[in-house]
């Protein structure tokens, strides 16, 4: 399954586990179960000691992303015009914490210490979609307008394949 990244790194040389690590994440997304046991066994170090370093260093992920990332500023200006409660909104709205995905896969919710636009705070992120002095009564409007996109989405993959 990874056979290919592993070709690049000699086996057990324990200082490639980040590399192999950041490589795994880039072709997958995040770090399948199947590939901490084969990072293990091709560096020869127990699989606890991949998985600590994978959990130590919050760039690596061990569970996939949602089809929609959503990034709520918690940086001082949008702290001060209460993102918190933004962050508490859409936690409720979406039944996850931050740093959690949707079960049905169409959300991932992260806070961000700055998305650099403090001018519009308080500030989210929805992929590339900015959503500037965001009130907490907009969140459900923007939440269903990416339902909905998913919903047209499916419905045009059902009448393409029927076809």
């Amino acid at each position: 399954m990874h056979s290919h990244i592993f070709q690049k790194y000699p086996k057990h040389e324990r200082s490639n586990l980040i590399p192999i690590l950041q490589d795994i994440q880039e072709i997958y997304g995040y770090l399948p179960e199947e590939a901490l046991r084969d990072i293990s066994e091709h560096i020869t170090i127990p699989k606890s000691s991949v998985y600590g370093v994978a959990t130590f260093y919050n760039q690596f992920r061990l569970t996939p992303l949602g089809k929609n990332i959503i990034r709520v500023c918690r940086g001082t200006a949008c702290h001060v015009k209460n993102s918190a409660n933004i962050l508490t909104a859409l936690e409720n709205e979406l039944g996850v914490c931050a740093g959690k995905t949707t079960r049905d896969k169409l959300f991932t919710l992260e806070t961000v210490a700055c998305i650099g636009a403090c001018s519009i705070a308080p500030v989210l992120n929805i992929n590339d979609e900015y959503y500037g002095r965001i009130t907490i009564k907009e969140i459900p409007k923007i939440i269903n307008k990416y339902r909905k996109e998913d919903a047209m989405k499916k419905e045009t993959e059902i009448t393409v394949s029927s076809e």
